[in-house]
Formats: C-alpha cells, structure tokens, sequence
C-alpha cells in the first residue's frame, strides 16, 4: 500500500515542490491550498506523473477546517503517514507599525495553523502506527530579521512547538521536524523584496540581490532545494530523527 502525504499551502511554490517530489518518492498525495484552483492544478500534476491525488483546499487558520481537510485526506486515500504543515505568510514591516489585525493573521497562520495540523494529523497517526509530522520554520526562525520581526516571531514559534511536539509525541512513533529556508526564488520573496525595497529605498529586485550576496553557496535557492530536504524528512532514512528543526539555506545562516 502506498504511503500518503498531506502537504498544506501546496498550491505553488514550495508547497508545490514539495508535493511533486514526494509524489516522485512514491507518496500519493493530497493536496491543501487556500486557492482551490491552485490545490487541483498541483493535483492534476500528481496525477499525471502516476500517482494517486486529491484536492483539499481549505484556510489552514480555521481548527475545524484542518480537521475537515485531514479527515478528507485519509477518506479519498486511505490513510496519512506524513503531514507537511507547510502553508505560511510574510510580512515586512517594522515591529513598531505592526497592527493588531496583521499581528494575528501571521499567527493564525504560522502558529496556529502548525498546531492545528500537528493536532489533525496526530490524532490520526497515533491510532495507525505513527507517522511523521514536519513543519515550515525559516532561518528567521533561528535569527531575527529586522523589517521581518513579526514574521520572525511566528517561526521561532514554529521551532519552539516542533521541540515539545517531538518530546509528546514520540511514544506514539510519531517523528516531528522543520525545514528551514532562506531566501527562496518565489512569489513570496518576490513580494518580501518589493516591500523592503519601499523600506530600505531600493529598487525592485535589489534588496533579494543585496540579502542573496550572503548566501555561501552564491545563488538563491530553488523551491526543489527545500522539497529535497523535505524528502529526506519523510523519507526512511531519518526515521530515527526527531525536534529538530534544520536551516537549509545555501549558507546564510549557520548552526
């Protein structure tokens, strides 16, 4: 029987990468995006590379929701051994201008989408032998970034719940861990450098050039940089890793 993946905001980007690859290591896959358009694209693609998928769009900030879009994924596939909460916003923005409707969408999402999908997917995996669990975190999760404070908050919250998830839920065999990227060749980097160029007054596409300079490895990192890892995580091979919450970054942020 094949594995199954739930992979949440995959409907482009990284989340899309995600799904692609680990649809190519064998999982079927379903697919979680807000855009439901975007959830059924990436399904399609699924599908067509031979492996069975299913769209399930949903808002990953509602509880309810979250338990809806689980409990869709086990039904359509027939189980889930790998839950990728991946779906996450950005913001730029000084911490001093930071209003309170934008301070609790970031965490809604962020934070509280993480939890939610931890508690979705363990509630299924503790009655079916285990499974792994992997979240969105972000080098801004291990060093704060000025103009990304609020941003930055939201994924040490991420590293902090993937810790304890890890020490709660590992005598159900259930393995907790996070990806955490750099800067990424996306639309949400597209947007993260428009708004800090307003900020830092540069022009589009100079403030990615400024911050890609302190990358080691001299370029900016592919969406299938990010999915490799998550493979790797999903993957046998780090069965005996857990709470662990890894910087892949291409250099810029070194533990």
């Amino acid at each position: 029987m094949a594995r199954v993946a739930l992979v949440t905001g995959a409907g482009r980007g990284i989340g899309r990468a995600i799904a692609l690859r680990l649809a190519a290591d064998g999982h079927d896959i379903a697919v979680n995006d807000v855009n439901a358009d975007g959830a059924e694209s990436v399904a399609r693609e699924v599908r067509s590379a031979g492996r069975r998928a299913v769209a399930v769009p949903g808002d990953v900030s509602d509880r309810e929701t979250v338990f809806g879009v689980v409990a869709d994924a086990v039904s359509e596939l027939g189980g889930l051994h790998t839950h990728v909460n991946n779906a996450g916003v950005a913001q730029v923005k000084p911490l001093l201008e930071v209003e309170p409707a934008e301070l609790e969408q970031l965490f809604r999402v962020n934070v509280f989408g993480v939890v939610y999908g931890l508690q979705a997917a363990a509630e299924h995996m503790r009655e079916h032998g285990g499974g792994k669990i992997i979240n969105a975190a972000s080098i801004a999760g291990h060093a704060g970034f000025d103009y990304l404070g609020a941003y930055s908050g939201t994924k040490f919250g991420v590293v902090g719940i993937t810790q304890a998830a890890a020490k709660e839920l590992a005598q159900h065999g259930i393995t907790v861990n996070a990806y955490c990227p750099g800067i990424v060749g996306t639309d949400m980097w597209d947007d993260i450098d428009a708004r800090l160029g307003g900020y830092l007054g540069l022009a589009r596409g100079a403030a990615m050039e400024q911050y890609a300079q302190g990358i080691a490895l001299g370029r900016v990192q592919t969406p299938e940089d990010v999915a490799g890892f998550v493979a790797y995580l999903a993957g046998p091979d780090a069965d005996y890793m857990t709470g662990q919450s890894v910087v892949i970054d291409g250099g810029v942020v070194m533990r």
